[in-house]
């Protein structure tokens, strides 16, 4: 008869790819019920991971068929997403679990472009996700997301969020004319963008993704001094004037203790649209290195690809277009560890914990 400790030992075998650790290490085993030869085994994530259930309950089967232990396997994936701060002296804002921003040390690196397909991958993968457009001087999201009218304000107080592809979005971008500049000192800037942030009702969301103009200035100040920013992802390309930047962007939120998830290489490689070659036109390397250096997770690398730019431009991001596409499909493995990586502190030190775990007989 199939006992705890087997499951336990199988299960360990099974690395969860965005974790990087076993199943068991991670924390995610919820419940085993054991009944007979019938096996039926429950796992709770604490990040979106729809894409990954699939292979996750198929790998599972596989390990007890092969061993001949249940005649039958029963898997439920769930997650559940909490709320996380990075600055501990901020309360969470009403509605929003966590805040993500997106930042780079220099413009020019596919910033806006990761965010939105970041965004729209952790939608994808199951959260309800929020994207709102910081880059007040140059909005660029209502172009990526196509759409150019103005939002909605039932009270004449608040904005609702603009949806797109199952996001809630808000901008600058929505509500000026696509050719007028801003020109704005700096705390007209940071008062815009406060609030954008505090009148727009965003509803209840598992995910803020905050699309950082470049530089360290007064927009990232005031975010990490007021905003509960739950970790930063740093966006560079292999080039060495770029990570130069990135690296302090990455400096600024270590110094007010908000955890960077992870660093993301844009345009490591350029991708012949005719041939499929392969050329490294900026370097190869350089966010590999600026990670070992940082001790920060790459998160992953992303080609500089002509179809994420034609469909970006047209409104309708890579992640939006093909969501199981080969480069959807980057961004949304890159979307989970980043998320993955946020929980990390509460629940992977957790993991060597029993799980509630029954065997019923016969």
């Amino acid at each position: 008869m199939l006992t705890i400790q087997e499951v336990r030992e199988l299960l360990s075998t099974l690395t969860i790819p965005h974790m990087e650790k076993d199943l068991i290490a991670c924390g995610i085993l919820k419940d085993v019920r054991i009944v007979g030869r019938q096996l039926e085994i429950e796992l709770v994530f604490g990040y979106p991971s729809a894409g990954y259930h699939a292979v996750l309950e198929s790998e599972i089967n596989r390990l007890f068929r092969e061993k001949n232990l249940a005649d039958h396997v029963t898997v439920q994936i769930n997650y559940q997403i909490k709320p996380h701060v990075g600055q501990s002296s901020l309360n969470p804002l009403p509605g929003i679990k966590n805040v993500i921003a997106v930042s780079s040390g220099k413009g020019g690196v596919g910033k806006s472009t990761t965010a939105v397909n970041l965004a729209l991958a952790l939608h994808v993968e199951g959260a309800n996700v929020g994207l709102l457009d910081a880059d007040v001087y140059g909005p660029s999201q209502p172009q990526m997301l196509g759409h150019h009218g103005r939002p909605v304000s039932h009270d004449g107080k608040t904005l609702e969020p603009v949806r797109r592809y199952g996001l809630s979005t808000m901008s600058v971008g929505y509500l000026i004319e696509e050719d007028t500049p801003m020109i704005w000192r700096g705390p007209m800037v940071t008062q815009a963008f406060q609030q954008l942030l505090s009148d727009t009702n965003w509803g209840e969301l598992d995910y803020l993704v905050v699309d950082l103009p470049p530089g360290t200035g007064d927009i990232q100040l005031t975010l990490v001094q007021h905003i509960p920013v739950a970790g930063a992802i740093i966006i560079t390309t292999p080039q060495d004037i770029a990570l130069l930047d990135a690296r302090k962007g990455l400096r600024m939120f270590q110094r007010v203790s908000v955890p960077v998830l992870g660093i993301i290489e844009n345009m490591s490689t350029h991708i012949c649209s005719q041939c499929s070659h392969e050329e490294p036109i900026f370097g190869s390397g350089g966010g590999e290195r600026m990670a070992e250096e940082t001790q920060v997770p790459l998160l992953g690398t992303l080609p500089l690809d002509l179809k994420i730019r034609l469909q970006t431009d047209s409104g309708t991001p890579p992640v939006a277009a093909e969501p199981e596409g080969k480069i959807g499909l980057m961004y949304r493995d890159i979307a989970r560890r980043a998320a993955a990586n946020l929980c990390y502190g509460t629940m992977i030190d957790s993991g060597s914990s029993m799980p509630d775990i029954r065997e019923v007989d016969d």
